[in-house]
């Protein structure tokens, strides 16, 4: 859990070049030539070795592949030049600062990348800017070839008959639930006692110790903590409002600010730098947590709601509206609607480990006994949850999994327009490789014919 919003980033060409970057002077050469575009050698050994770090070896033919892959890209941008398809300078910028923090924050911050690769990190920001440009050219030509690819029910049907037996996809179990929560009461004495901790922390770092050690010792966002509470370089919409508005006032190297409250509990955040509108901080999260004669009363309160539906003398839905302190489910007759898709469905490993535990043991239209669970925002909480349906894992059905199979069908719909362009563009393109990669097998053959 951590105050930032949740952001899903695709870095693993940025590291396969970044891997490359970061290795020994070698002997470099170009590999291929497509059109203006060329390949180095170097471009094929750092991709491959990102594909082996990933468990992804592809046989012997690994490097065979990645050369394909990188042909594929520079036929796309290629192409795109010649068609006027373009992205703008602030997407480009966008992208590139993105994916740089990710980095940075998995390598331990801006120092450690920078040492790492033994350049300063306006070198190493300025060598991938090219890269990174390359890729969203690339991205967009293979949108305009796509385009808004739509299906039609008879090709669905058509698809999923030409599947073989043993070629149908695996469905996952999907569990849909509902929910009463309450939180309980968290005492005055105990929200006294975590600003007294967080003072005493913030006094603590200004005198003599170091921010980092204790964020990493107290701090109850684990996920920082384990970062000496470092949250990188952000920008304001990447954090909760009442967070980003004291993070931002903040202008000092090494300045701590005064306590926080957000959603997520209280916090005390360093600033260490900024650049342009981002920000570098760190912070100790501490979040309030009840007492066991609180989590009891709440147990409590929550058997005899639960009683009182299974009973008759109440429904569940009227109950989560009347009782639940989650307003988001409560006024949805409970239902739990998933974050990360938007529908009533989840899968395991979308559900927290305590639910997700109870619910394997219940039947549809059970109601559960109440049973400590964390929020997705960190804090404890007591519920009761009743399974409203459970599909096991099966193979892919045209009738129950319509969707699922429309998604495939538009995707193999993808994937002949995309096969079909390449062998046209293939016979209109400059394109030469090098001898050592004539013995390929290459999926498009194309490549070989000049």
């Amino acid at each position: 859990m951590m105050i930032l919003k949740k952001i899903l980033l695709s870095a693993a060409v940025l590291f396969t070049a970044l891997s490359g970057f970061a290795q020994e002077k070698m002997i470099d050469k170009i590999v291929g030539t497509v059109g203006q575009k060329i390949i180095l050698k170097s471009d094929v050994e750092s991709m491959a070795m990102q594909y082996k770090s990933r468990g992804e070896n592809h046989g012997d033919n690994l490097k065979c592949f990645v050369f394909e892959e990188l042909l594929y890209q520079a036929l796309l941008v290629n192409q795109a030049r010649l068609d006027s398809v373009e992205v703008s300078d602030m997407q480009v910028d966008g992208e590139l600062q993105r994916r740089m923090m990710m980095f940075e924050e998995q390598m331990g911050g801006r120092e450690a990348m920078e040492k790492y690769f033994n350049k300063p990190y306006s070198e190493i920001e300025s060598h991938f800017r090219e890269i990174i440009k390359d890729q969203l050219i690339a991205q967009q030509m293979e949108s305009t070839i796509s385009g808004d690819i739509s299906v039609t029910p008879q090709e669905v049907k058509k698809f999923f008959k030409s599947l073989p037996k043993d070629s149908l996809p695996l469905i996952e179990s999907k569990i849909e639930l509902a929910q009463i929560v309450i939180h309980p009461k968290i005492k005055d004495s105990q929200i006294e006692q975590i600003k007294k901790s967080l003072q005493e922390y913030k006094e603590r770092s200004e005198k003599s110790e170091d921010f980092s050690f204790l964020a990493s010792l107290y701090s109850d966002d684990l996920a920082s903590a384990q970062k000496d509470g470092d949250l990188g370089w952000i920008r304001r919409g990447d954090l909760v409002p009442e967070f980003a508005a004291v993070a931002f006032e903040l202008d000092k190297p090494g300045e701590i600010s005064d306590i926080v409250k957000t959603e997520y509990g209280y916090h005390i955040i360093q600033y260490l730098g900024r650049k342009g509108e981002r920000i570098h901080i760190k912070h100790i999260l501490k979040i309030p947590k009840p007492t066991t004669a609180e989590k009891i009363k709440a147990k409590a309160k929550l058997d005899s709601i639960a009683e009182s539906i299974r009973s008759g003398k109440i429904t569940f839905e009227e109950a989560a509206l009347l009782y639940s302190d989650d307003e988001e489910s409560g006024k949805s007759n409970g239902i739990v609607v998933n974050p990360y898709t938007g529908t009533s469905e989840f899968t395991s490993s979308q559900l927290d480990p305590a639910t997700n535990y109870i619910l394997k043991q219940m039947k549809t239209g059970e109601i559960s006994e109440p049973f400590e669970s964390t929020s997705m925002k960190g804090k404890p909480e007591i519920k009761i949850v009743k399974l409203l349906n459970k599909t096991e894992p099966h193979i892919a059905d045209i009738n129950t999994d319509y969707q699922q199979i429309s998604d495939l069908t538009k995707a193999h719909k993808k994937t002949e327009l995309i096969s079909n362009w390449i062998k046209k563009i293939q016979k209109t393109t400059y394109i030469k490789i090098d001898d050592s990669f004539y013995n390929c097998d290459f999926k498009y053959k194309g490549w070989l014919a000049k």
